[in-house]
């Protein structure tokens, strides 16, 4: 069977995070079958759960933020009966530090660059007499809390299966529903340490299923409950709602239309959106105390729910308690627009910002006809043309581009430190977009030239780390093979030395396009 490595490109950078260095044969093996090697992901469902030692369910996260905050709380109260009342005020024991500013590109470097140089032993040098006093030594880093710690293992975890998994295509999935269905780690300390369990549970057991499955599971997880306020959220006739004097909080409505499924002009007005704050008024969490189910825990609160009837998109939903609010997600996720929406978002993502019209009107179509099969039509797309016949012009997101480049120098984290500092840096936090509509999709957002300057420093970095050891053109043959161009060659050669021609590899439309 003839190889075709322009369509091999396409199938790992694509659909997947690029071609792995060392003797993966990625390259290759996509080269001669590249829909198939595509596909061969969509085929195992179980590959897309990510399962790891010490990763813990919502409940057993919330319980333990619960119990660190009440350590911290009791802590500070300790501090402050112990200490003298005319002592200065002191920060308490467990105040982190300030935010540090000018990451230096060494540090955010390191991660995908390998192991820094070994550290320098200590100066054991005798203090002369007539010598200086040495500077005064750093105060030792305060330990990891168990929420950054939670963290950094639900990271790690998920870059080390990115930069393993032989194609990435359901990974690449993944990004793309985490994204759509996003929180924000940055919203407060349970939505940071539900973050990685939020992907975990709601999202990954159904991407390669039904659409209406994975909206029920994001919108009754409590880590999107907390990060758009519905635990706040009371019916104005429920019991809790006349006892507090509180109202709706229509966050969650708003977004589920908007965000979520039908999208702005999809047919709705702010009185279905006040319709469905009603409906799924009651749909909170157990607090640490318990009182209504397992801390941390999804429930339905009956005392909160807003009692009777509810007209949406001109359906009467009868008050049956939660099965109403599950009865209106699974409607709105049929609806038209939903379909419409979900596919032009997806056929924005993969293939280009301006998606092309009669491949996003099969999609729509797909998604009709199998009732919203996110494996069917991921396989539609796969199976287009178009897929296979646009230029590879979309600019590589940061998350995109730093897991491509540790694919490529076969470099598999052990600490996720410098992916997160990258990240940070290039204006892609990890789980923590700006605002519920997640970060943009468009190549435009991260082609900005401050933006490549900083991708360049990071390439220069990891250059000057790897490049006396590696041979770029070795690297180039894995990434991209005869599909390379003319120019990134000539370049990659040209270069005064290997550590520069490591860094304009990386920097090459083959590395930073998909």
């Amino acid at each position: 069977m003839a190889r075709d490595s322009q369509a091999a490109l396409v199938a790992l950078n694509r659909f997947g995070f690029g071609a792995r260095g060392g003797a993966s044969g990625d390259l290759i093996n996509a080269a001669s079958d590249p829909r198939g090697f595509v596909k061969a992901e969509l085929a195992r469902p179980n590959g897309v759960l990510l399962e790891a030692p010490g990763l813990q369910s919502t409940p057993q996260l919330g319980q333990a933020v619960f119990a660190y905050q009440d350590q911290v709380k009791q802590a500070r109260e300790a501090a402050k009966a112990a200490a003298p009342a005319e002592a200065p005020a002191q920060a308490p024991a467990d105040q982190k530090p300030g935010p540090r500013r000018n990451l230096s590109l060494n540090a955010a470097a390191t991660e995908i660059a390998g192991p820094m140089a070994e550290a320098k032993p200590a100066d054991n040098a005798t203090m002369q007499p007539n010598a200086a006093a040495p500077p005064a030594a750093k105060p030792a880093p305060q330990p990891l809390n168990v929420i950054q710690k939670t963290f950094r293992a639900e990271a790690l975890a998920r870059l080390q299966r990115a930069t393993l998994v032989e194609c990435g295509f359901t990974e690449r999935l993944v990004v793309f529903w985490s994204n759509h269905f996003c929180i924000s780690a940055s919203k407060g300390e349970l939505a940071r340490m539900w973050a990685g369990a939020f992907e975990r549970e709601a999202i990954r057991p159904h991407v390669l299923g039904r659409f209406a499955d994975m909206l029920k599971s994001v919108e009754q997880h409590p880590a999107m409950l907390f990060f758009l306020d519905n635990q706040q959220s009371l019916g104005p006739d429920s019991r809790a709602g006349q006892n507090r004097k509180r109202g709706l909080n229509e966050n969650l409505a708003r977004e589920i239309m908007e965000l979520h499924t039908l999208g702005v002009g999809g047919g709705y007005t702010q009185d279905d959106v006040t319709s469905l704050a009603r409906i799924i008024t009651g749909w909170t969490f157990a607090g640490r105390q318990g009182q209504l189910g397992t801390p941390g825990s999804f429930v339905f609160n009956t005392n909160a729910h807003q009692p009777g009837p509810q007209v949406l998109l001109g359906k009467t939903y009868e008050p049956t308690g939660l099965a109403q609010g599950e009865a209106a997600l699974a409607d709105i996720a049929r609806h038209p627009s939903t379909a419409n929406f979900i596919a032009t978002k997806f056929v924005r993502h993969f293939v280009a910002d301006d998606p092309p019209p009669a491949l996003v009107a099969r999609l729509r179509e797909t998604f009709v006809k199998t009732d919203g099969d996110l494996k069917a039509l991921a396989t539609a797309l796969v199976d287009s043309d178009e897929a296979w016949r646009a230029p590879l012009t979309k600019m590589r997101s940061p998350y995109d581009f730093l897991v491509a480049s540790g694919r490529l120098l076969a470099r598999v984290p052990e600490d996720p430190g410098g992916y997160l500092n990258n990240l940070n840096l290039l204006g892609q936090p990890l789980w923590s977009p700006a605002g519920p509509n997640g970060f943009p999709d468009t190549s435009a957002a991260w082609a900005a030239p401050e933006g490549m300057k900083l991708r360049l420093d990071i390439a220069a970095q990891m250059g000057a780390r790897l490049g006396p050891n590696i041979d770029p053109l070795d690297l180039l043959e894995f990434a991209a093979a005869d599909a390379a161009s003319v120019e990134t060659r000539k370049t990659i050669e040209r270069a005064e030395s290997r550590q520069q021609a490591l860094a304009l590899l990386l920097m090459s439309p083959e590395m930073q396009r998909r």
